[in-house]
């Protein structure tokens, strides 16, 4: 028995460490990199990495195309930290906000030898803990003995191997709630193993198990569900799936804390603000250095499962989701379609999901 966190626990541990702006130190293939997420680090810790050797910068894929520099690692560019830039600079290439009145960022020196597996991993930390994808790196000694002494978490590259699993969840707790919808409302929390946010299912009467039920996957849209937001279609459609469920009088929708397309609701907002400067949804997630779509809708599959549904009659425009559902074992026996809430100013971000998203608008 031992008290010691688990592979899962010390990857919670190091995505709230970067959060705050710690380092965290990442060891394999024969290297010891100490990491730090750009959007975080003060300077005086960046001041503190450069006085061990020469920082280095991994930037996504995404970002680098915009930044018109090579990424020799396909997924990632390695890029040299200039002598003197500072975290002006480090914020300046990471986040597009002023690309737009700065184009030119470089020149950039990029590392195109030896593995980038803890550049790699550095990077998917820093967007599962819903930061900017952009990490500066330095190489240190004994890694190990390095974290304790600065008592840092340490990692080696087969702990990240868990950073792609779908965390198990578990119904914590389930209550009645009337709702406008219907007054035979059922909520129920799913709480994750490693740490991350809760998700919930909303129960409308009592479906029967075996035949297929209607459902929908809804990622959290905080600007749309609450604030009423004009951008997206996301609040007419969570509020006309449950009006349906309450008049069919069965049905079980599954609010995802995914929000901004599996971003996080601060990207979103730099997302928007891209838009507000002419790149569409999906140029906005790439300059930002994100793919189209970041979430994870096995986690939608795995709650259905654990509530006793295998077999779905799908509310959705997206048949990423359909897709999904069916190769986590969930049958879908019908698509049912969900076309509100288009506005004139959401028109655009419509087509475009239609265009380059697939959506059956």
């Amino acid at each position: 028995m031992t008290l010691a966190p688990n592979q899962t626990e010390k990857l919670g541990r190091a995505r709230g460490d970067l959060r705050l702006g710690l380092p965290i130190v990442l060891a394999g293939e024969g290297r010891t990199l100490l990491a730090a997420a750009v959007e975080t680090l003060g300077a005086d810790r960046l001041a503190a990495m450069r006085a061990l050797g020469q920082p280095e910068l991994a930037l996504t894929a995404r970002r680098a195309e915009t930044l018109k520099t090579p990424a020799y690692d396909d997924d990632l560019a390695r890029l040299i930290v200039p002598q003197g830039a500072g975290l002006d600079w480090l914020n300046a290439v990471a986040d597009p906000a002023d690309d737009l009145r700065v184009p030119m960022k470089g020149p950039f020196a990029a590392l195109r030898q030896g593995s980038a597996a803890l550049h790699r991993a550095a990077l998917q930390l820093a967007k599962s803990a819903q930061l900017l994808p952009a990490a500066v790196l330095v190489e240190v000694a004994d890694g190990m003995a390095f974290a304790v002494a600065q008592g840092l978490t340490f990692l080696a590259l087969t702990d990240c191997s868990d950073l792609f699993r779908l965390a198990p969840l578990e119904e914590v707790v389930s209550a009645r709630l009337p709702m406008v919808a219907s007054q035979a409302g059922r909520v129920h929390i799913f709480r994750p193993d490693d740490g991350g946010a809760e998700h919930y299912a909303i129960e409308i009467g009592r479906p029967d198990r075996d035949h297929p039920v209607l459902a929908r996957l809804h990622s959290a849209c905080f600007t749309g569900d609450v604030l009423g937001s004009l951008k997206c279609d996301c609040g007419p459609q969570l509020h006309a799936a449950l009006a349906q469920m309450g008049s069919e009088g069965a049905g079980v929708l599954l609010y995802l804390n995914q929000e901004g397309r599996g971003i996080g609701l601060a990207n979103k907002m730099r997302a928007y603000s891209l838009q507000d400067q002419g790149f569409d949804t999906v140029e906005a997630n790439h300059r930002l250095g994100f793919e189209d779509d970041e979430r994870d809708f096995r986690i939608g599959a795995e709650i259905l499962r654990g509530m006793g549904f295998g077999t779905v009659r799908l509310l959705t425009n997206n048949p990423r989701k359909m897709a999904m559902m069916e190769s986590c074992g969930i049958r879908v026996a019908e698509r049912v379609a969900l076309k509100v809430g288009k506005t004139p100013q959401n028109a655009a971000y419509l087509a475009t999901k239609a265009a380059k998203s697939g959506h059956l608008l």
